[in-house]
């Protein structure tokens, strides 16, 4: 059914175009054009258009819309924490690793939950057919199959800042040009893209499609005078399953119950017991021997342009680690697919070496290649020409989003994509741009770390970028984020909101619950019988206080007291995490306040930070020695500093000034009580 609709889509998109005539194209008139079927223009398109804005989504192929290029995979580390975002502003990726998801887990379980990273493996079909089902029915959006080739640039509104404006955009077919009010570029890897395998070099920005074009990076290089710069990335060789040896791997199963990435789902579309597995191998001596072998083969491993520094190359990470044993996860493809995605052996050596290198690791030494893997290059925008809605600074009406920004990751673009298309909805509509704070979202530290700081790599999240991450939790950005999508921002549709507001409501009226049940230690362990709570402890405690112990469920709570907690069951998890981070997040909205109150604070010029007396990591000293930020506000920016490092400079230039300030109240009083006995003697008359 899929099929058919995308065949009459594409059918009549392109009828439409070759039936009008030239004058009535030309009056064809958008709010919003965006450029890009990748992760970044999906979620641009999809979000502008739910803001309310007549959307066009350009593409080079309908087909290959939300085409995962790389990895079959979403979430992670951090990176779940953007997907689970994304979906709280009612983005489409949560969901489409909820229906497309083939092996779901929970990264980082051992460790506290608000870093927890929720991740799947994914089916790659099932995932491109949901987003583009997605896309085509969704109101006042239209897709057209074509490849832009430039922008149309005019004299700028005087009113507003910026010394160009971006009007519409040009198709390389030469047809008349396509009017917007505001254009969202999420071109990934195709804006000037080279492609690289040996010493092979082709222009693209993926292989199999068509060529990037060049007319749209000399437009952002030399008509809008835009700092670009350039970047480098890679994949692997997919291999096919039956030729590999998976007896002589490790398995890893999948979480025995899956866990949804999206608020709106309760379970996923696969089945617990339909999950495929993931298997571990590493590297061997062998596959350094075959990389040292072939580098004088290898022209995109000898380029200047940066690479992934958290995803490199196998040829990258021989040559900076020697004599390592690497990792290589062999995941599926899909629950049909025949392939299996080796992660952690991008490579862009020629093909012949690519199948002996593989060869080299026991489990792979009889594998057959389908696809060799490759190496891209392409141009990025230095994200610090753009504001925090993601607007160009000296273009009106043009913002970037996705790899175009110098990120890498499916997780990462498709952020961006929704608050660009979000920013691009509302100006089209000439309502005011909107800005995530780093203390409100991971989105938010994303977004400001690239117009901030800039980036001299692929950047990528972690949740370790985030200050106030025992806030920013995967379990909580419905309710930081839905109620504001829908009630500021407008991206958020209202059944969503509906939800949202219910479990907010529903939480709170579990804590007051919870609050309203105090007992004292004795009586406490006389209802829930072993749980280590101090025979010491003679205060009173709450049901909520009683839920930050590690040994202590909603469950047992629950059963103790069925008549007033029994009916929030569903919250249980939710309430456990609310418990056990809820004195931290008071904690830290109390150091948020004192940052931000005092982040005009002077820091002493002279100060040596290398030997500071306070508790800091080498890492951090060395960046404030280098950098020698002015004032406390300049260092929180800083890449790489810590937020218990932030307080600990804090509390000791306050304290050290209120010393200093002291020794010189004394000085001073000193002073005065000296001149004073200085008048006094002047004041005795001299005996004759």
């Amino acid at each position: 059914m899929l099929a058919q609709k995308l065949h009459l889509l594409r059918h009549n998109v392109l009828s439409f175009v070759s039936s009008r005539t030239g004058s009535d194209f030309t009056r064809r008139q958008y709010d919003v054009i965006v450029v890009g079927g990748g992760h970044a223009g999906t979620e641009a398109a999809a979000a502008a258009a739910r803001l309310g804005a007549e959307t066009l989504l350009i593409t080079q192929k309908i087909m290959t819309i939300g085409a995962l290029s790389c990895n079959p995979s979403l979430g992670g580390v951090g990176k779940g924490q953007l997907v689970r975002e994304v979906d709280a502003l009612d983005g489409l990726c949560g969901r489409a690793g909820d229906a497309a998801g083939v092996h779901f887990s929970i990264l980082n379980r051992s460790k506290g939950p608000a870093v927890w990273g929720p991740r799947a493996q994914l089916d790659r079909e099932r995932y491109r057919q949901f987003i583009q089902s997605e896309l085509l029915s969704t109101p006042r959006l239209t897709v057209l199959e074509g490849s832009v080739d430039e922008l149309l640039v005019s004299q700028p509104n005087p009113e507003e800042p910026g010394h160009h404006r971006v009007t519409g955009i040009r198709l390389v077919d030469g047809s008349h040009p396509i009017l917007s009010s505001s254009v969202v570029l999420t071109t990934g890897t195709f804006l000037s893209g080279s492609l690289f395998m040996g010493q092979t070099t082709s222009p693209g920005g993926r292989m199999g499609d068509a060529q990037s074009c060049a007319g749209l990076s000399y437009t952002l290089k030399e008509t809008l005078g835009l700092r670009v710069g350039r970047l480098r990335t890679g994949t692997p060789p997919r291999i096919v399953k039956e030729s590999v040896d998976l007896s002589l791997a490790q398995l890893q199963a999948p979480d025995k119950q899956p866990t949804p990435f999206s608020f709106l789902n309760t379970h996923t579309r696969c089945k617990p017991e339909e999950q495929l597995p993931c298997y571990l191998t590493h590297t061997t001596p062998g596959v350094e021997r075959v990389v040292r072998e072939s580098v004088h083969l290898n022209c995109h491993i000898q380029q200047d342009a940066k690479g992934p520094r958290y995803c490199p190359s196998i040829e990258s990470r021989v040559l900076r680690f020697p004599g390592r044993r690497h990792q290589v996860w062999l995941e599926p493809e899909g629950l049909t697919s025949d392939l299996l995605y080796p992660q952690g052996l991008s490579m862009t050596m020629p093909p012949e070496l690519q199948l002996r290198l593989l060869r080299e690791i026991p489990a792979l030494h009889r594998a057959e290649i389908r696809t060799p893997g490759y190496g891209v290059q392409y141009d990025f925008v230095c994200p610090t020409q753009l504001t925090p809605s993601l607007q160009v600074k000296s273009t009106q009406g043009l913002f970037l989003a996705g790899q175009i920004n110098g990120t890498t990751g499916y997780e990462e673009a498709a952020a961006q994509g929704l608050w660009a298309g979000v920013n691009a909805g509302r100006t089209a509509l000439s309502l005011p741009p909107m800005a995530l704070s780093r203390t409100q979202s991971y989105i938010g530290v994303l977004i400001d770390d690239l117009v901030g700081r800039g980036v001299t790599e692929p950047y990528r999240m972690f949740t370790s970028r985030a200050e106030f991450r025992t806030y920013l939790r995967p379990d909580n950005a419905d309710l930081r984020l839905t109620p504001r999508g829908f009630e500021e921002v407008g991206c958020v549709t209202l059944r969503r909101y509906k939800k949202a507001v219910s479990v907010r409501d529903g939480l709170q009226e579990a804590l007051m619950a919870l609050q309203s049940v105090a007992l004292s230690s004795t009586r406490w362990r006389e209802k829930l019988g072993n749980i280590s709570l101090s025979e010491n402890k003679s205060t009173t405690l709450n049901g909520l206080d009683l839920l930050q112990y590690k040994d202590v469920s909603f469950e047992m709570l629950a059963s103790a007291f069925p008549e007033c907690l029994s009916q929030y069951f569903e919250y249980s998890q939710r309430l456990k995490i609310e418990a056990v981070y809820r004195p931290h997040c008071e904690k830290q909205s109390r150091e948020m306040e004192r940052i931000r109150s005092e982040e005009s604070l002077s820091l002493p010029s002279d100060m040596d930070y290398l030997s500071l007396p306070v508790s800091l990591s080498q890492e951090v000293r060395e960046i404030l020695d280098r950098v020698r930020p002015n004032t406390l506000g300049a260092a929180t920016r800083l890449p790489g500093m810590t937020p218990a490092g932030i307080i600990h400079l804090l509390n000791y230039v306050l304290r050290t000034g209120q010393r200093n300030r002291h020794t010189e109240h004394r000085n001073r009083s000193s002073q005065k009580e000296g001149e004073k006995g200085q008048l006094c003697a002047s004041n005795i008359p001299i005996s004759q």
